[in-house]
């Protein structure tokens, strides 16, 4: 940043601020929305109240939707960790004939618009006679983010250095050996980073859930449900309260990295005090 020029130094820290006005401002106004006592959003609130957040908090409703997408994000994040991690391998550690076609053909579902795929996923499970629940939002969900997880897994695994498996193999450790000491340590980032990025893509999804959930209803069904008709004051609060269940994860996430980060470290001062 010392080389940069002062006038360009200004001109990036104006487009920071103003990328994050741009993306926290409507969150804001969504947070003020949920503390106006009136049914409608006025600026400036003449009155703060809490009783949108009462009643969210009281409706059975919003609490049954609220589990279903819990239910489904970290079904969809684990279901997409396990298979992105062979699929990252596939796509970035071993070279194979076809491997181009299958890097294309994972990146595909990625380009295509998710109305598209949840309308796709929709016809094809009713033409097989698969009933529309929350299970077959889970399968939905599954082609849209599952490659995403694997893209972040295979970054990881381009940085990954086959040598130190052949170390241990060489050393006579078994392939799952190597694999379980050496290869999931070593992309533990990855997978950890794909598990987030799943859990909260999963959390937030509304196409595929409006298309294969059937009478299941997630939170981002329900918002929309009342925006379009029958609109409540709870909605701005169970907007928030949406915003800070992805914070909490990410932040738990962050935590979790950090912890396991630092009794990996003792615990190689440990041995290496030994």
């Amino acid at each position: 940043m010392s080389d940069i020029h002062p006038i360009t130094r200004r001109l990036l820290w104006i487009f920071f601020a103003a990328a994050c006005l741009l993306m926290y401002l409507p969150m804001l106004v969504t947070a003020l929305a949920s503390l106006s006592r009136s049914r409608f959003f006025i600026f400036p609130v003449s009155k703060y109240s809490w009783k949108w957040y009462e009643d969210t908090l009281s409706s059975l409703q919003i609490e049954q939707a609220a589990i279903i997408s819990l239910i489904v994000a970290v079904m969809v994040a684990v279901i997409s960790v396990a298979l992105a991690f062979v699929g990252a391998l596939a796509y970035a550690r071993y070279d194979w004939k076809g491997r181009k076609s299958f890097q294309y053909l994972v990146m595909l579902p990625i380009f295509f618009p998710q109305a598209v795929l949840g309308l796709a996923v929709q016809l094809w499970l009713n033409t097989l006679g698969v009933p529309m629940s929350w299970h077959s939002t889970v399968f939905g969900q599954l082609v849209w983010i599952a490659p995403i997880a694997t893209l972040v897994i295979a970054i990881q695994v381009f940085a990954y250095d086959p040598a130190f498996e052949d170390a241990a193999r060489d050393l006579g450790a078994t392939r799952w050996q190597a694999m379980r000491d050496i290869t999931l340590p070593l992309l533990w980032p990855g997978i950890f980073s794909g598990f987030l990025f799943s859990l909260l893509l999963s959390w937030s999804n509304f196409p595929f859930a409006y298309y294969t959930s059937g009478a299941d209803v997630t939170i981002p069904e329900w918002l929309h449900a009342k925006m379009i008709g029958g609109y409540t004051p709870m909605v701005p609060a169970v907007g928030t309260l949406s915003i800070l269940v992805g914070a909490v994860m990410l932040c738990g996430g962050f935590a979790i990295a950090y912890a396991a980060k630092t009794i990996a470290a003792r615990r190689r001062l440990a041995t290496a005090a030994r």
